[in-house]
């Protein structure tokens, strides 16, 4: 079996326990019936309710019903809105994916920017005034950040909208504060990975040849320092699309992270456990994209077989 063969059979087993762990976590958390029937609902209704839904069957039973249905690719009905789980999810996708992506892009174009300026510039005016930034992106809270930037922008300025989901001015403030975190990872990851790269041999010889810092770090640097700066690009996007609950409720978007609050609050089961595998499937995936790409980066890195010969 290839590396890829290996990969996608670790995938499955990967989603398999994570749709048991998440089967049984959300069974165990309460009956969803008793938050969906009326205040004045009889005994008998409950039961006739329970039944319709299948939450009558021994845990077991819906377990094996559970899988069966995964494998068949059907994540059952939300049990509040009555229409397929998994259309729902895919509704609320492009919002979560656009919002991911923006704060995607501004963590790398501004981190990779400050990691790379406070290598080069280590112990000068620039490193100093850039590393406060870093520092601040670390140890601020999304919940914090957000509403610091809503008071700020929207409520002082009024330059941008605080909620929403209305055109490109919904989506700055979400994306910055989604942004926050990552970006000062990527920031400290690329800064040390370029420090690494500076104190090597050939850096040395080019310098020493005259070459400029820009030249340098375009030419040279930022080829070798990459595959570490890939590896953290990677699990941020990950993150980014699956941790956008807060950023999402603070902002009012419309994205997964919303429905995720929503579904979890109502114990609406089918669509707590279809948003789950969908984030366990994106962030395996964007992993195995980011592991095929040190070999395009780096050709003397092998995967699989090669690796341990």
């Amino acid at each position: 079996m290839g590396y890829a063969g290996r990969r996608i059979f670790q995938a499955v087993i990967s989603i398999l326990g994570v749709s048991t762990i998440v089967f049984f976590i959300l069974h165990l958390s309460g009956d969803p019936v008793l938050l969906m029937v009326p205040q004045n609902s009889t005994a008998e209704d409950i039961a006739n309710l329970r039944h319709s839904l299948g939450l009558d069957k021994p845990l077991g039973i819906q377990y094996i019903l559970f899988i069966k249905n995964l494998l068949q690719g059907n994540l059952g009905y939300s049990y509040v809105q009555s229409q397929p789980a998994m259309d729902i999810v895919m509704e609320r996708v492009p919002y979560t994916v656009e919002l991911a992506l923006a704060a995607l892009v501004i963590s790398l174009a501004i981190g990779i920017t400050i990691g790379m300026l406070t290598a080069i510039y280590r112990g000068k005016w620039i490193e100093r005034m850039l590393m406060p930034i870093i520092l601040i992106g670390q140890s601020m809270p999304a919940f914090w950040t957000g509403i610091l930037l809503i008071m700020l922008m929207s409520v002082r300025l009024h330059l941008l909208p605080s909620s929403g989901s209305s055109g490109i001015q919904s989506l700055v403030l979400p994306a910055i504060t989604l942004a926050s975190l990552s970006m000062a990872t990527v920031a400290r990851m690329t800064r040390s990975s370029v420090i690494e790269q500076l104190g090597k041999d050939y850096v040395k010889t080019a310098r020493s040849k005259g070459v400029g810092n820009a030249r340098l770090l375009i030419r040279h640097i930022l080829r070798n320092a990459a595959i570490p700066i890939i590896t953290i690009i990677g699990l941020e996007a990950a993150n980014l699309l699956g941790g956008a609950v807060i950023t999402e409720t603070i902002f009012a978007w419309p994205g997964l992270g919303q429905l995720t609050i929503q579904s979890i609050a109502a114990r609406d089961f089918p669509l707590v456990q279809a948003i789950v595998l969908l984030g366990a499937g994106t962030y395996i995936f964007i992993n195995l994209i980011t592991d095929l790409l040190y070999g395009l980066v780096d050709p003397r890195i092998k995967l699989g077989k090669d690796v341990a010969e």
